[in-house]
């Protein structure tokens, strides 16, 4: 449970995402002998502690975007509410697999990976890494977890030549487009000569000055610089075309699959591409026409400042669960949440930290990611009983979130 529930959804919600941890990981779950359902509800808890730094950072860079806030400024708090998260997910998910008796057993494992795990994604993330924040600590923990498995566990030799006789492609080779993908997103990030080559390749836009027939004003301004070689998406190009060129080199692929998985990855983007443009135009004329300031103005006057932190997450984890996604969720509510913030003279980065951690835990029961989950494990047309029961156990996440941030909030 701990690596096919917690360790390996984690993993590819680092390096993927957008429901890729439930369709690959229930599937394997299900085999292992676990019911469908709780197949899909165990993968869905398991990766959702990584979903505001996962995805190569798109939720987090998303974030920044919409508030005009730095990496430095949001980082520090939302890694330790995602770290805190990622915790409680390992202990639903190992409960879930074993129950209280298996639980118990597993705790010390299962505090070592957290702190792995947490601590790992703290240092990266607020040290500007935050694109492999979720990522390398997940390897660092199946890694240990092995570790752990191969000589501490009695079952393990049985289970590793079990492995060694199956014919499949060598660990190694497997694994090294995603080591790959780390490697070079480390260099483009630290490597001075590298940044240096690449810096004066960057474009920006100016944006004029607008008004509205009720007065407010937006002054002109300059957008953030995208530089078009040391940007994440030009970095997982190349990492997938040298990972391809390897492939075809050790002759595990054939034919014209370039072409074919150009297509695919067109077709699989194209909703998800649409829906994030609909939705930061949707964002855009709610802050111009200080709509988000009118909305954020009578939240303010709904709660006090010692109950928004505990609500927070709570309408971060709605506008996940509405749009599908965390990252649209901070599209739709990230603006939002700063002005309530302000207004109420609570900690922007903190509240926005729980915007993000509850987007995060709230994207795990969106019926669009519970779709694709049933799918794949003979679940369709029965999607709702799963999101009955993630309802449950996310909701006591998004609470425990709450918590954390009033406690924060209350000590700083």
């Amino acid at each position: 449970g701990i690596f096919l529930g917690w360790l390996f959804p984690s993993f590819l919600q680092g390096m993927g995402g957008f429901g890729v941890p439930v369709a690959v990981s229930a599937p394997l779950l299900a085999s292992a002998g676990f019911s469908p359902t709780t197949s899909v509800v165990i993968a869905s808890i398991g990766h959702g502690w990584g979903v505001t730094f996962g995805s190569m950072g798109s939720s987090f860079i998303t974030l920044m975007a919409v508030t005009g806030l730095s990496a430095d400024y949001l980082a520090p708090f939302t890694a330790i509410l995602m770290g805190i998260s990622s915790f409680f997910c390992g202990l639903f998910v190992i409960c879930l697999t074993g129950g209280i008796k298996h639980f118990l057993k597993t705790l010390p494992l299962t505090l070592l990976i957290s702190l792995i795990l947490s601590i790992g994604q703290y240092l990266l993330a607020t040290n500007g890494l935050w694109v492999i924040a979720v990522t390398l600590p997940s390897m660092v923990s199946l890694g240990f977890g092995f570790l752990y498995v191969r000589f501490f566990s009695k079952y393990s030799r049985e289970y590793l030549q079990k492995i060694k006789s199956e014919k499949r492609i060598q660990l190694i080779i497997a694994l090294l487009p995603y080591a790959l993908l780390v490697a070079l997103i480390i260099i483009f990030s630290f490597y001075s000569p590298i940044k240096e080559l690449f810096a004066p390749y960057a474009i920006s836009f100016q944006f004029p000055r607008l008004s509205t027939s009720y007065g407010f004003i937006t002054p002109a301004e300059t957008s953030k610089k995208i530089n078009l070689f040391l940007h994440p998406g030009t970095i997982i190009t190349i990492s997938a075309l040298l990972s391809f060129l390897l492939f075809k080199k050790k002759a595990y692929l054939k034919g014209n699959e370039l072409i074919e998985i150009a297509l695919d990855s067109y077709k699989n983007s194209l909703n998800t591409s649409i829906a994030i443009f609909s939705l930061v135009g949707t964002a855009v004329v709610m802050n111009h026409a200080q709509m988000t300031n009118v909305l954020a103005d009578g939240i303010s006057r709904v709660f006090n400042q010692e109950i928004y932190p505990i609500a927070s997450p709570f309408i971060g984890a709605l506008g996940a669960f509405i749009t599908g996604s965390n990252n649209n969720s901070n599209v739709l509510f990230g603006n939002l949440q700063m002005q309530t913030a302000k207004l109420l003279n609570l900690p922007v980065a903190l509240i926005l930290a729980a915007q993000t951690t509850g987007g995060a835990l709230g994207s795990i029961m969106a019926p669009t990611k519970v779709i694709l989950g049933c799918s794949t494990v003979g679940l369709s047309g029965k999607e709702g009983k799963v999101i009955g029961k993630l309802i449950l156990y996310c909701s006591i996440l998004i609470l425990l979130a709450g918590m954390f941030t009033y406690i924060i909030s209350g000590i700083l």
